[in-house]
């Protein structure tokens, strides 16, 4: 009995890949793409798959591009799928997976059923959800297309077409150790060095295409005990590069200060993980995008986000690349779903893009 794309669905969520335990599902796909789409598949020197899927119908000779990635959030084992009139969420003490799992299914259906096809490449990334490093690692000398679609957004009306540039702070605090109760003036808190760094930096929304978060802070080993270490994890973004460095500036200069001011001593590291990038609005990947969506009976929308994406790097690296949706809500938490109705868009707009691309 043929699958149905909500069967395929379930069955990949019910395959553990959280991020860096991808292996295992994605030999199954190279299994599954090999056997359904006569792809010749090939997995790079960081694990990612390339699937080479011949044309149908077409003469066309270069490739186009479908991308979606392997690896899901924590809490993402175990996950048990429950389909419940025509939505398909999890059992509760888990994410679901759609994202980016449903995407994949729908990247399967569409290119086993589309009516004719030129040559396709489908990649699925690893380690996307922990910093895009597939997409980052992928061996780009093993993929043709120069022109492509990821599947990983939420609505499949959406055309994600620019994202941030990215920039991560890692700072590590050397104050001084002091017993708490006995001799605390003969300490430097690291705790709270980082406390009045953090309490002197903007933060949260700086503007409508900024942004700026401290998202963890550890210190300190016993109650007692003036703490010696601490060690910070910052980030900032902005659609603007200037403003997104600029931001990054301000971060580091306020650690600076606070460790200078309290005699502590400060190590920061930045990582550029991605530059602003935007494709033109009549660029031919997103007048294909649009013309498949309304081919598929939807309005098409053009957005830009803050949020990274493999579209972003793929698109830094020489590959004309945007985002599509695959229908999901709730991502990233156990409420998370997908609607039966909202895969079958999602399949048909990529069908049309493969089709029109034919």
């Amino acid at each position: 009995m043929t699958k149905t794309v909500v069967d395929r669905f379930c069955d990949f969520v019910q395959i553990d890949s959280e991020s860096g335990e991808e292996a295992e599902f994605i030999s199954y796909l190279q299994d599954l793409f090999t056997s359904e789409l006569g792809a010749k598949c090939t997995l790079d020197n960081y694990g990612n798959l390339i699937a080479r899927v011949p044309a149908k119908g077409s003469s066309k000779s270069e490739p186009l591009l479908l991308a979606a990635h392997a690896d899901t959030v924590k809490p993402g084992q175990g996950i048990k799928p429950v389909v419940d009139d025509g939505i398909v969420h999890s059992a509760g003490d888990t994410i679901l997976g759609a994202d980016d799992k449903a995407g994949i299914a729908e990247i399967l259906e569409a290119v086993s059923t589309a009516t004719k096809r030129p040559p396709v490449e489908i990649v699925i990334t690893r380690g996307e959800e922990v910093g895009l490093l597939g997409a980052k690692s992928l061996d780009i000398s093993l993929v043709s297309a120069k022109m492509g679609f990821v599947v990983d957004g939420e609505d499949a009306a959406t055309i994600v077409i620019g994202g941030p540039t990215h920039v991560s702070l890692d700072v590590e605090i050397i104050g001084k150790a002091a017993h708490a109760g006995m001799e605390p003036e003969k300490g430097i808190s690291a705790i709270r060095v980082a406390a009045e760094a953090i309490s002197h930096m903007p933060l949260g929304r700086i503007d409508e295409e900024t942004t700026a978060n401290v998202g963890t802070i550890h210190g300190g080993m016993i109650r007692n005990g003036i703490p010696e270490h601490a060690t910070i994890q910052a980030e900032c973004r902005s659609l603007n590069d200037e403003k997104a460095m600029r931001q990054a500036e301000k971060m580091r200069q306020a650690f600076e200060e606070a460790a200078k001011e309290a005699g502590a001593q400060v190590e920061i590291s930045t990582d550029l993980e991605y530059r602003a990038t935007r494709t033109a609005e009549d660029a031919p990947v997103v007048k294909l995008a649009q013309e498949a969506i309304r081919a598929a009976g939807l309005s098409p929308h053009l957005e830009v986000i803050t949020g990274g994406t493999d579209a972003l790097v793929l698109a830094g690296r020489g590959i004309h690349a945007v985002v599509l949706g695959y229908g999901g809500t709730a991502a990233h938490t156990t409420q998370e779903q997908i609607t039966v109705e909202a895969m079958e868009a999602s399949i048909a707009v990529i069908k049309q893009i493969l089709e029109k691309a034919a």
